[in-house]
């Protein structure tokens, strides 16, 4: 069992038969029931449930089943049968990935594409460090940070040359120019009513954007809130990466970029404070500029001050693209969940974060 990840109620619009994904994973599973189905509340994109099969002894076989939301999507995005296979691809030459136990195309099924891979127990970080470590030694936090950097810097290490089902994710160079291109894009295609203008910030992008650095395997979304810890606070290790939508072969800096996104540091502001989603302004946790700097000792790559400053703005504009989305689908009723009713405002502050980092260069 995941601590510190509590699943609750399946909400009623994300609800699917449970019968049927019985009769789907008996074959794949040995097993012909489902005694529980639970949704898990974090993350904003694919919907995410644990569920639970009986074992003769009592126990229980712990899944997660992964599935798209509602709604209009970009074109490309929640493709389940990709963020399988490319798992499925990386389990032999890297560690940290669940055990996959089947994909399923045929929307008849469950209303909607989806897949099922096997729990990792262990701790997911949410916002702030679990009640249940009590107080945390600072020195054991940076280590926390250290080993999460280890499986970022082990990611792009892997050498997707040697894994067919990997290289065909690239599309050779030009990776930095076509995410301006396709974020600029999405950001077009899911505008309300109160989406700000963007110009300015898009036209520093376009005249600013450097040429790639890299093309390796790039998870795109790396975050505490992804990964799975095992041995407790004086020993954390990651155990498992998770949520490989975003996944591609890419320039890595582009990851870093995303990373630093929602690295919200101790002294930011009282806004950016508001959506935190993990526990990086704790005692201990290194800053925006540590995590930059080590990145870069342990690689090698040595960006100017103007690349690195493109990484982080880019990085914030495609998360406020991605939190438009999602308030697209919100205001257009396509879904209720109230979870979603402030990323209107989150859109509208990351918009002037981008503009006060252009001003204070």
């Amino acid at each position: 069992m995941q601590q510190d990840n509590p699943a609750g109620r399946v909400r009623d619009e994300d609800a699917f038969d449970t019968d049927a994904l019985a009769a789907w994973l008996a074959p794949r599973t040995g097993i012909d029931q489902v005694a529980e189905v639970r949704q898990f509340r974090g993350g904003a994109s694919n919907l995410t449930y644990l569920v639970r099969q009986p074992r003769p002894d009592g126990s229980t076989y712990d899944l997660v089943l992964r599935r798209p939301p509602s709604g209009r999507k970009a074109a490309g995005a929640h493709d389940m049968g990709r963020e399988h296979d490319i798992q499925a691809a990386l389990a032999p030459v890297f560690d940290h990935v669940a055990r996959m136990v089947g994909h399923e195309s045929d929307e008849s099924v469950l209303g909607s594409p989806f897949y099922v891979m096997e729990q990792v127990p262990g701790t997911i970080l949410r916002q702030d460090l679990p009640a249940s470590w009590g107080e945390v030694d600072p020195a054991a936090v940076g280590l926390l940070c250290e080993r999460a950097l280890d499986v970022l810097v082990e990611l792009h290490s892997v050498d997707v040359t040697q894994v067919p089902a990997l290289a065909a994710l690239g599309r050779g160079e030009g990776y930095v120019a076509r995410q301006v291109r396709g974020w600029t894009t999405r950001l077009e295609g899911s505008r309300t009513d109160d989406t700000g203008d963007w110009s300015d910030v898009l036209g520093w992008i376009e005249e600013h954007q450097p040429a790639d650095v890299a093309q390796v395997l790039i998870h795109n979304d790396y975050r505490f809130d992804n990964l799975v810890l095992d041995r407790g606070p004086d020993d954390p290790r990651v155990v498992a990466v998770l949520d490989w939508e975003l996944a591609t072969v890419g320039d890595p800096l582009m990851d870093l970029g995303s990373t630093l996104a929602y690295w919200v540091q101790a002294d930011d502001d009282d806004m950016f404070q508001l959506f935190r989603r993990q526990p990086t302004n704790a005692p201990g946790m290194w800053t925006r500029e540590e995590l930059v700097r080590r990145y870069c000792e342990r690689t090698g790559h040595a960006p100017s001050a103007d690349d690195l400053a493109f990484y982080e703005v880019f990085g914030l504009f495609r998360l406020a693209v991605i939190a438009q989305q999602i308030w697209y689908r919100y205001v257009h009723g396509q879904t209720t969940n109230e979870a979603y009713a402030p990323l209107g405002q989150v859109v509208a502050y990351l918009e002037q974060r981008c503009r006060r980092l252009l001003a204070a260069r």
